[in-house]
């Protein structure tokens, strides 16, 4: 992995990790409430599907978020906000285990 995409993958875990409360010092993550999952989707030119799958949502999820039926939880919109900032680096960091 690069180390770009390290440095993400352990972002995104931290935040998480804030998001849960586990950790409360050290840094301010400044989550969304709302994000807009359809023009983050359609900026990477995905379908649906595509999109669900190459980020680890389910397609269901994806669907109801843009419809407005269900609103991505806390690190849901965690990860969302990264892919509308750099999506080819979080591509990268779910490529490997």
């Amino acid at each position: 992995m690069s180390l770009a995409g390290e440095r993400i993958l352990r972002s995104v875990r931290q935040a998480r990790a804030f998001a849960r409360g586990e950790i409360t010092e050290g840094f301010i993550v400044h989550v969304p409430k709302t994000v807009d999952v359809k023009d983050i989707r359609e900026k990477t030119g995905l379908t649906q599907e595509a999109f669900a799958q190459k980020f680890g949502f389910t397609a269901a999820a994806v669907r109801d978020w843009e419809q407005g039926r269900r609103q991505p939880e806390k690190a849901a919109r965690v990860l969302l906000k990264v892919i509308a900032h750099n999506p080819a680096a979080v591509t990268a960091a779910l490529a490997t285990e």
